[in-house]
């Protein structure tokens, strides 16, 4: 109809082939002109047959049902389905499209071409990997692209054996999870470690990460569909899950072999949240303590916490939108942030504390103080908040550090921390462009081998300090400082 060659989706019904869910939704139009005639008299058993409600996407060969809307994972009875896609592939592979095959890859060629940048005026390849959206996942990407920034935690995930899903008849050819497989087939990990691989290999402009949304889909239920969803919150259940499965081993390797394999993983550098320490932990976990004293008998109570990230909220008093006629006040920075997050606060009365010693709930203090600093400190500015009837967003602008944050200051004992051990160098944020949690648009700023690059799905361009410092960060990610030798300290 629309002429487009992008996401097409042919019928299952009537074999008529129309552009999907993510280009114009003709192959949606195509379902509910199908529906009208059924909507004025009872349906018949031959009218209940004729129903074009399901089609596949003939690129990535998944099957979608319109009445259900979402995406099938099971077969006829006959595994027709599987027939389908091994007739769409062996057109593929077939004579016919050998020549548009071969233009195809003419036109990826052109395209890796012009993304040749110059560096100190030799050419170099711009080797970044988009991430191809798949309905309202940029979520999703902006926090892979910013988590495949983080050397140390990235290295780790792509150095581990690859789990092998292809051997037999099925060699060669795509796997295809089924709802008779269970969830014991899916693993996170495995599709975690192939989405990482992918990206900075520069062999294609784009990666599509539909295996590893399908195990988020089966193994994170809140995620299923394509609405917008929350980065930080996709973060946290990503983070928790791969760290629970790295706790049971992976790929028949027991998870003792794993830790051992790499060094980094020290005793003394674990911080165990929910079980045995993983490298979740070892790189992102560090130790909260919580005191609250109470105001009535002055009764000290102390409860240590770990921690994958920060929470941090913006202080009221730069969260209000200011009139042409007022001043313009101070800017808010990263450290009111954090000094409101550490500062002693009264807890309201909402909030008050069991006192063992009054036997009763009393008014308290509380305080934080970062009793373990982290390897990789990630800060979650709170940006959307709730109001009487709906969540708002925050656009205060936050001035961050791109160097050298110092979080001396907010350690329980400073005085046993190293000379650099509490400086912190930003690797990457994630933005959250827009007015509301449940729509706009998610990309992330992250720094590469010197070079600062702007994801933005499958869009990736090389960016500058200068603008990295004027986005309105969410999520921001900062690795400790590795102290240097000798003559080469600050």
């Amino acid at each position: 109809v629309c002429r487009s060659n992008k996401s097409p989706w042919v019928c299952l019904t009537c074999s008529s082939v129309h552009c999907g869910r993510y280009v114009n939704g003709h192959a949606k139009k195509h379902y509910e002109d199908a529906q009208i005639p059924m909507t004025n008299h009872k349906k018949t058993e031959k009218q209940e047959k004729v129903q074009h409600t399901v089609c596949m996407d003939c690129s990535s060969y998944s099957t979608y049902c319109y009445r259900c809307d979402d995406f099938v994972v099971n077969d006829t009875k006959l595994g027709l389905v599987q027939k389908v896609r091994e007739h769409l592939q062996n057109l593929e592979n077939s004579a016919f499209t050998s020549d548009r095959h071969r233009k195809r890859k003419l036109l990826e060629n052109s395209s890796l071409n012009s993304k040749l940048l110059k560096v100190n005026g030799s050419t170099t390849a711009l080797c970044a990997t988009g991430l191809r959206n798949l309905g309202n996942t940029c979520f999703m990407n902006a926090i892979l692209q910013s988590l495949s920034n983080i050397q140390q935690f990235c290295c780790y995930f792509k150095e581990l054996p690859a789990v092998e899903l292809r051997n037999g008849k099925t060699a060669g050819r795509r796997t295809y999870h089924t709802r008779s497989q269970g969830d014991n087939n899916v693993s996170l990990v495995e599709e975690f470690r192939k989405t990482l691989c992918a990206l900075w290999q520069g062999s294609q402009t784009a990666f599509s990460p539909e295996s590893l949304f399908y195990v988020v889909w089966k193994i994170m239920p809140n995620f299923r569909g394509y609405q917008q969803q929350d980065a930080h919150e996709f973060m946290r259940y990503l983070l928790d899950h791969l760290h629970l499965e790295l706790q049971g081993g992976f790929n028949g390797v027991p998870r003792s072999v794993i830790l051992q394999e790499n060094s980094s993983l020290s005793a003394s550098n674990k911080c165990c949240i929910n079980g045995a320490s993983t490298v979740v932990t070892a790189i992102f976990g560090g130790i909260l303590q919580n005191e609250v004293n109470c105001l009535i008998c002055g009764t000290e109570s102390r409860k240590f916490d770990p921690f994958l990230d920060l929470s941090l909220d913006i202080p009221s008093q730069f969260r209000n939108k200011r009139t042409k006629n007022q001043e313009i006040g101070p800017m808010c920075t990263l450290r009111d942030c954090l000094r409101s997050f550490t500062d002693l606060e009264e807890l309201d009365e909402t909030e008050l504390y069991m006192c063992h010693k009054c036997k009763k709930k009393q008014k308290s203090t509380k305080k934080f103080w970062i009793q373990k600093l982290p390897k990789v400190l990630c800060l979650h500015l709170k940006r959307f908040h709730w109001t009487a009837y709906l969540r708002n967003k925050v656009d205060t602008y936050v001035e961050f550090p791109l160097r050298g944050l110092d979080m001396k200051c907010y350690l329980l004992e400073p005085e046993n921390s190293g000379p650099e051990s509490c400086l912190y160098d930003l690797a990457a944020v994630v933005v959250h462009h827009g007015s509301g949690v449940g729509s706009g648009h998610y990309t992330a700023y992250a720094a590469h081998e010197g070079r600062w690059f702007h994801f933005n799905d499958s869009t990736v361009t090389l960016t500058d300090e200068e603008t990295v410092v004027k986005a309105k960060a969410y999520i921001l990610f900062y690795v400790e400082r590795q102290a240097k030798s000798g003559s080469d300290k600050l």
